[in-house]
C-alpha cells in the first residue's frame, strides 16, 4: 500500500468506545506511518482525542445538534469531499456514515458489513457476534482484517502539563495538602442502572474518612451535581464536590494525581485506566467486564456480583437494581485494605 495515503477514520459515539478506539487509531499509525490520518468524533468526545500525537486532525460531526437536518449534512459531505480522503474505516455500523463517506467520495470505505449499507463499502467483513469480544478487539477486528498489521491493545489518553497545573491549583485552593490520602469518587453513569446506590457511596465515603483519614473528592460532571449534593446529604463529614470543576483532561490529571478512583462502568472509569490510576476499583453490575471493562486491568480491582441475571443486560428501565446493590460498601472496603 502506498504511504501517502489520507485516511480517515469515522468513529462511534460514546466516550468510553472512543478511548477504546484509540487503539485502533495507533495501529492504523504503525501501518501508515508518512500518511495524512484524521478521525470524526461528536464534539463531546473531542477531549478524548486532543493532543493524541497519532492523528493529524480531529473532524467534528453532531448529528444530533450543528449537523442536525439533511442541508447541514450535505454541507457536512461538501466539507468532506473537499478534504480528498482516500481510504475510511468506519468504526460505527451505521447506514448514515457509510452514505456519507460514499457521498464525499471517498474510494475506499472499509467496516463491518451490515444487510442496509453493505452496497456502500468497498471492503466489507463479517462482524464478530454480538458481545463475544471486547470493544478493543471488536473495533480491531476491522484493521485485522482488512489485512493490516495489529501489534497491541491498549488505550491511550493525553494529558498536558496546564491540566495537570490546574489540578493541583484546584487541590491546593481546597485545603488538599500534599501526602494526603486522595480518594476520588465518580457516581455518575451514563445509564441509571449502571449506578451504585446514594446512600453506598455515603456509607463508603464517610468510612474512607474515619478509617483512612482520606480527603474524598467527588468527580463528575455539571449534571452529576444534583447527585453528589445526595450524597453529600447522607454522609457525616463534608466530601470536597468537584462536579463541573474539571474539563475530561483536567479529570484524567486528577484521576492520575489520586491514590484511589472508585467508580461504575462509565468513560472516567477508561479515562483513569489510560492515564495509569494508581488504583482503580471499578463497580459492574449490568455490564460485562469482558466486552466492556478496563482493558488492559493491571491496577484495577473489579467488583461484580451474581444475582442470577443474563450479563450483559440491557434492560435501561430496570427496576430493582439488585445487581449494583449486592456490591456492599463493606466489600469495597475489604479491597482497599488489601
Amino acid at each position: 500500500m502506498p504511504e501517502n495515503k489520507k485516511i480517515l477514520i469515522f468513529n462511534v459515539n460514546w466516550l468510553g468506545d472512543v478511548l477504546f478506539s484509540t487503539a485502533v487509531i495507533r495501529n492504523i499509525r504503525r501501518n501508515f506511518p508518512e500518511s495524512f490520518i484524521a478521525c470524526i468524533v461528536p464534539s463531546r468526545c473531542y477531549p478524548v482525542l486532543k493532543g493524541n500525537p497519532h492523528l493529524d486532525e480531529i473532524i467534528i460531526f453532531d448529528e444530533k445538534d450543528r449537523h442536525k437536518g439533511v442541508i447541514r449534512q450535505l454541507d457536512f459531505v461538501r466539507s468532506l469531499k473537499e478534504k480528498k480522503f482516500d481510504m475510511v474505516f468506519l468504526l460505527h455500523r451505521s447506514f448514515s456514515r457509510a452514505l456519507i463517506c460514499r457521498l464525499a467520495g471517498i474510494p475506499e470505505r472499509i467496516g463491518h458489513y451490515t444487510k442496509k449499507r453493505g452496497f456502500l463499502l468497498t471492503k466489507k467483513f463479517m462482524p464478530p457476534r454480538r458481545d463475544s469480544l471486547h470493544r478493543i478487539d471488536y473495533y480491531l477486528d476491522v484493521l485485522e482484517q482488512a489485512g493490516l498489521k495489529v501489534e497491541d491493545r491498549y488505550t491511550e489518553f493525553f494529558v498536558s502539563g496546564q491540566d495537570s497545573a490546574f489540578v493541583e491549583n484546584f487541590l491546593d485552593k481546597n485545603s488538599v495538602a500534599k501526602g494526603d490520602f486522595i480518594a476520588v469518587l465518580n457516581p455518575g453513569g451514563n445509564w441509571l442502572p449502571k449506578r451504585w446506590p446514594k446512600e453506598y457511596w455515603a456509607e463508603l465515603a464517610d468510612k474512607l474518612t474515619e478509617e483512612f483519614g482520606a480527603k474524598v473528592i467527588i468527580s463528575g460532571s455539571h449534571n452529576d451535581l444534583s447527585l453528589a449534593m445526595d450524597i453529600q446529604e447522607k454522609m457525616l463529614h463534608k466530601p470536597l464536590i468537584a462536579c463541573g470543576a474539571f474539563n475530561l483532561k483536567q479529570l484524567g490529571a486528577l484521576a492520575r494525581k489520586a491514590d484511589l478512583f472508585i467508580t461504575a462502568d462509565t468513560g472516567p472509569l477508561h479515562i483513569a485506566n489510560s492515564i495509569g490510576a494508581k488504583k482503580i476499583i471499578a463497580l459492574f453490575g449490568p455490564t460485562a467486564p469482558e466486552i466492556t471493562g478496563p482493558y488492559p486491568s493491571k491496577n484495577v480491582t473489579l467488583l461484580q456480583k451474581d444475582v442470577g441475571c443474563v450479563i450483559p443486560c440491557y434492560e435501561v428501565h430496570c427496576r430493582d437494581n439488585r445487581c449494583m446493590k449486592a456490591i456492599k460498601p463493606d466489600d469495597v472496603l475489604k479491597e482497599i485494605k488489601k
